[in-house]
């Protein structure tokens, strides 16, 4: 059995609750307030869920990350990072970013990134936590990345690729750009995928996850996430 949250007040139970089967349900029902988005990712929780389902957050262990030093840029995609053509801008369609990964993951297997979900993370743009990686072929969009930034932590929530590569090109930059203006230490990139095993992500224990988090993350932040425990 997994807790039933409340709207008020924000927290979670802790994270050695959630379920082996599925891994790392950890509760339903909560919000998506800016309150409880901020709350979820300084513990290293995150929401996902179907759009007629109702919220479920989880934390599953083991964790993919990617660490900036780890970052594996191929031959072939160095040269397409000289020689694309295409320009990348950061936070300047961050709306439209999401609206393209929902279109891409609709058309594969289903989409989470429902209206409710665009709006709570716009929310968390309009309030510098969210942040977008645009890719571009003249004034096409064709690739990009979103997520949210807490203290030196990138939460990568989901990417899309019109163009050969253009997704990886995206996370190559943001990886140069938070390192550079926000001293990166890592990207969570939530559940394993073999996609971003190839770039240099790899598995941690949630335990490590957790560290990681503490170390990393303004105490702020954490002191937003209140044990209901």
């Amino acid at each position: 059995m997994i807790d039933w949250l409340a709207p008020w007040p924000v927290g979670f139970p802790p994270l050695e609750c959630a379920l082996e089967t599925p891994n790392g349900l950890l509760a339903a029902g909560g919000d998506l307030t800016p309150e409880w988005l901020l709350a979820a990712y300084s513990r290293g929780v995150f929401p996902w869920f179907n759009e007629d389902d109702p919220i479920l957050w989880w934390s599953p262990d083991p964790r993919m990350v990617l660490f900036p030093e780890a970052l594996r840029v191929r031959r072939s995609l160095a040269k397409r990072l000289r020689n694309s053509g295409m320009t990348v801008t950061f936070d300047q369609a961050f709306e439209a970013v999401m609206t393209q990964c929902a279109v891409q993951r609709q058309a594969q297997e289903g989409t989470w990134i429902s209206s409710d979900i665009i709006e709570a993370y716009v929310a968390m743009h309009e309030l510098g936590h969210g942040h977008s990686v645009e890719v571009w072929e003249g004034d096409m969009l064709v690739g990009g990345l979103y997520g949210i930034l807490l203290g030196r932590v990138f939460f990568g929530e989901s990417m899309f690729s019109i163009r050969p590569d253009s997704s990886k090109i995206a996370l190559v930059r943001l990886v140069e750009w938070l390192s550079e203006h926000h001293d990166l230490a890592l990207i969570d990139c939530q559940m394993h995928t073999s996609h971003l095993a190839s770039l240099g992500a790899r598995d941690i224990s949630r335990d490590q996850f957790k560290t990681l988090l503490g170390r990393h993350i303004p105490a702020d932040f954490q002191e937003a996430s209140i044990p209901r425990r």
